[in-house]
């Protein structure tokens, strides 16, 4: 069914050490993202970028948490656009950007349907947990801390964006594709409660029956889920432009089947695509793997 879609453009790169995924949005949008979503029939409005101070403006500030007051007020300004958009009866679809803005993306949603007595569930798929903390973290890149901010671990200024925490319950969180882990952060991963398929699980069980068991937890008593897609979730061979590669990933037609199953729930309420690096990508590649994965997302089928 035709559907209300707004892109939201978050070009910040402020949460890891390689720099260019600022300029994921550009690619996406160069890749043919709102021509190509109005081709099966949506309505979509691209209201541009949300401004994102730059890392050559100031210090880094606190080594465990580098940047971390520029990006909460960065999600700070995300999550308002996101909650105005879901109030206004579109879809978010928020392009990254490094994948600590998840903190505001989800920050908007849960505030939305929080304020109807609803809550949300969320699907990650991510070849990392991105549950550090400024504790845990061996680098100080606020893009390792996302998803143990959203569940209520790690620094106040995101843990408590929107003045309510945590954003979602972790039994309604489910992990996809997970296959790069560091140490200290495998601890709060195995302790939080939420639903971890790593690459050995797709490997065992099929993408098919990994998707179902996701879904089914992320919809568990809520109003629908939200969709957070790394894109170093699929293997190098086919996206190779990432900020942080890891090979053994998912293939490009579990990729797809993913997302196309995602579609089919009709239960996704919003989704972001986060960390393309066109400037280590091939030919914008990756942008254009992701606008596939965006389109079979909302609704893009075979026959």
């Amino acid at each position: 069914m035709p559907q209300k879609i707004r892109i939201i453009g978050v070009p910040m790169d402020l949460g890891q050490s390689r720099r260019g995924v600022d300029m994921g949005p550009s690619a996406l949008r160069v890749a043919g993202l709102q021509s190509r979503l109005k081709q099966l029939g949506h309505h979509v409005e691209d209201i541009g970028n949300i401004p994102v101070k730059q890392p050559e403006e100031m210090h880094y500030g606190e080594k465990r948490a580098k940047y971390l007051n520029e990006i909460a007020e960065t999600c700070r300004g995300l999550a308002e656009t996101v909650e105005r958009t879901l109030g206004e009866g579109f879809i978010p679809l928020v392009l990254g950007g490094d994948h600590s803005i998840a903190v505001g993306s989800l920050s908007g949603v849960s505030s939305f349907f929080r304020k109807q007595s609803k809550r949300v569930g969320y699907i990650w798929l991510d070849a990392h947990g991105d549950m550090n903390t400024p504790d845990s973290s061996p680098s100080g890149n606020v893009h390792g801390m996302p998803m143990a901010s959203i569940i209520g671990y790690g620094a106040p200024e995101l843990v408590e964006l929107g003045d309510f925490k945590p954003k979602v319950e972790p039994r309604n969180v489910a992990l996809v594709g997970v296959r790069d882990l560091d140490a200290k952060e495998r601890r709060l991963v195995k302790e939080s409660g939420v639903h971890v398929f790593t690459m050995r699980d797709i490997d065992e069980r099929g993408m098919r029956e990994v998707m179902t068991e996701a879904i089914r937890f992320a919809t568990d008593e809520a109003a629908g889920f939200a969709v957070s897609l790394d894109m170093d979730f699929v293997d190098p061979a086919d996206a190779p432009g990432v900020g942080t590669p890891v090979r053994g990933g998912v293939t490009y037609r579990e990729a797809h089947l993913a997302m196309e199953m995602i579609a089919d729930s009709e239960a996704m309420v919003s989704l972001e695509i986060v960390e393309i690096n066109p400037v280590i990508d091939l030919h914008n590649k990756t942008a254009l793997l992701g606008v596939e994965m965006v389109l079979s997302g909302l609704g893009k089928k075979i026959l």
